[in-house]
């Protein structure tokens, strides 16, 4: 390691009521004010994504900690499962020509290693199962990304992506469908990616 490197920071998570400082002072504006200014638009693609990846966290039982944002996977479950989530939706927070299509990246890629600070020399797909999310009504006046009942999850092992697929670096729900996976509810995810390691 060379005398230049800088470890990464560690971090813990906020409360919200942290507040910001100026002049040595409280501003009387808190972190909470930022999030809710930042981050109220669930439904937009950059933002829906983060939350999807909290929502199965949630259902895994791994949503504890600080998100760590350039993982070679999204989730690591209690039991060591690795995890990729992506996430599509019918409806966008702005407006809209018609539904958008549910498709979801699939590239594999090579992969960083924060041990030797270099990528994989490979590309692979580094997460064991892939659960790819879908937010799935189409009427705009009830979409509600924290409505869990509006969610379908579905579940692949990358082996199987691997094998069928291979490199391919997109894929589209009936696809996905025609390669055995299946809608499951919120409560089914856990069991559902278990058994696609068990």
């Amino acid at each position: 390691m060379s005398a230049n490197y800088l470890p990464p920071i560690k971090l813990t998570r906020k409360t919200g009521s942290e507040q910001f400082i100026a002049d040595g002072q409280s501003t009387g504006v808190d972190l909470l004010s930022f999030w809710r200014w930042a981050f109220s638009d669930v439904l937009n693609n950059a933002q829906r994504g983060v939350l999807a990846e909290y929502i199965v966290a949630s259902a895994l039982d791994c949503n504890h900690g600080v998100r760590t944002q350039w993982d070679a996977y999204d989730l690591k479950t209690p039991a060591g499962i690795r995890v990729e989530v992506k996430s599509a939706a019918y409806l966008q927070s702005w407006g809209q020509e018609g539904f958008s299509a549910i498709k979801f990246s699939i590239a594999p890629t090579k992969v960083w290693n924060p041990q030797t600070r270099k990528r994989s020399e490979t590309k692979t797909r580094p997460a064991q199962v892939y659960v790819f999310c879908v937010l799935s009504t189409q009427d705009k006046d009830k979409v509600d990304p924290l409505d869990l009942d509006q969610w379908d999850f579905y579940c692949l092992s990358a082996s199987t992506l691997n094998e069928k697929v291979g490199a391919q670096c997109e894929i589209m729900l009936k696809r996905l469908q025609s390669l055995g996976a299946r809608a499951v509810k919120y409560h089914e995810l856990a069991d559902a990616v278990e058994t696609l390691v068990g």
